[in-house]
């Protein structure tokens, strides 16, 4: 198993699955952090808003 908070090339992925070798758990950046949001380590889930500017239109002046 290889793990980085980065991303892996192309041939680094083929490289890690070459037929005829044990294969290679590859974990870049964005499989850590669903991994992580799956078992809730360490992370904690929050609600985030998006103001919409055209609802308050009709309140300028």
């Amino acid at each position: 198993m290889i793990l980085t908070t980065g991303t892996f090339t192309t041939e680094a992925r083929r490289e890690a699955n070459r037929d005829g070798v044990p294969p290679i758990e590859l974990i870049d950046g964005d499989k850590l952090i669903d991994m992580l949001a799956h078992l809730e380590l360490g992370l904690r889930p929050v609600t985030t808003y998006e103001l919409d500017g055209n609802f308050f239109k009709e309140f300028e002046t």
